[in-house]
């Protein structure tokens, strides 16, 4: 009886241990407020999180100068916090990310998203904890252990499994901007170091209106020509999937840049094993995106209708419903574990 008592205590930590979730404190000690590196700050605090589906979000700010408000895709980029899917305005602002997929959030105070304060995380589903063995109600004789056969073929090795796509963001917390130094080579020194691969992700951050990014052929990458690009991105952040191998090219279309420097080339080796995203629709002639069959903006899941129109204060519902099932199948897993071990 003793030994099933461990054994079910090993059990009950192993299920507690794969249904702990995340809390995630936004920008860390920065905390929610206008950063000083701009929109880079939150980029590059996201991109060395795991977000999992049931994780939560902290944001810590000071009280009646920010507010959290949770935007669609179209409203991130556009820094309007008027139809908000949800708005919080009291620190700290605790979000639980109940939905995978890309969710969006911005401080709706007249000018911060556009100085940076903004933050965009992608959640995966969370992984489900291994079943747990069943006790062995007696002790059974070891089987002999039958000759090999010299005709038996050799095992085939697992294949490893695909390593998760990589996001980068180019150039660092410099971000996508005229070099100061160095011209040209800061961009090839930064990309020097990599390893690129299809289903990676490139993320271009940089002042609105001051910069794009258009991604060309190598005879306009090298005479800095922006007629005609594959594609051309206005809105920032700009994120572009490589979606196929080979040479690809991006320079800033803005008079003068490219031949300042703001120029990056990169080559593209095999897949991660994930599926690329999809092209963008075609944009309007403002601008924004322009589809290419060279690479392409990640399509992110739409963020949760859940919440209460912009300007509400109270923060986004739990997901109370969830929370239950999850807790009655712990409970009945439990309970018959126990009962195995006791009956054995």
């Amino acid at each position: 009886m003793a030994r099933n008592l461990v054994l079910v205590v090993a059990i009950v930590a192993t299920l507690l241990h794969g249904s702990a979730a995340t809390s995630h404190v936004v920008g860390d000690s920065t905390g929610w407020t206008i950063p000083s590196g701009g929109a880079s700050t939150y980029t590059s605090w996201a991109s060395k999180q795991t977000f999992k589906q049931g994780d939560t979000l902290v944001f810590n700010f000071a009280n009646g100068q920010h507010d959290v408000a949770k935007v669609t895709k179209s409203a991130y980029d556009a820094c309007n916090g008027t139809n908000a899917i949800t708005t919080v305005t009291t620190s700290p602002a605790t979000i639980t990310l109940n939905q995978t997929g890309e969710h969006y959030f911005i401080c709706a105070f007249t000018g911060h998203c556009a100085a940076g304060q903004k933050l965009a995380v992608n959640v995966t589903k969370a992984s489900s904890p291994s079943p747990a063995p069943q006790p062995s109600s007696s002790p059974k004789a070891a089987s002999p252990t039958p000759a090999p056969k010299s005709s038996s073929p050799a095992p085939t090795p697992a294949s490893a499994p695909a390593s998760a796509p990589v996001t980068y963001t180019v150039g660092g917390s410099s971000g996508w901007i005229i070099p100061t130094n160095g011209g040209a080579s800061f961009y090839t020194s930064w990309a020097s170091g990599k390893t690129f691969k299809v289903g990676d992700i490139l993320v271009f951050n940089f002042a609105k209106n001051q910069h794009n990014v258009e991604e060309v052929t190598k005879n306009n990458y090298d005479a800095c020509g922006t007629s005609s690009p594959i594609a051309t991105y206005n809105a920032s952040p700009v994120r572009v999937t490589l979606n196929k191998t080979g040479e690809h090219y991006f320079i800033c279309g803005f008079s003068g840049h490219c031949a300042a420097g703001q120029k990056l080339a990169i080559n593209v080796t095999g897949g991660t094993g994930s599926t690329p995203s999809s092209p963008s629709p075609s944009p309007s002639p403002s601008g924004s995106e322009t589809p290419s069959p060279g690479s392409s903006p990640s399509n992110p899941s739409s963020p949760s209708p859940a919440g209460s129109s912009g300007g509400s204060t109270s923060p986004p519902p739990k997901d109370s419903g969830a929370s239950s099932l999850k807790a009655f199948g712990f409970s009945a897993t439990l309970i018959s574990l126990v009962a195995a071990a006791f009956f054995c």
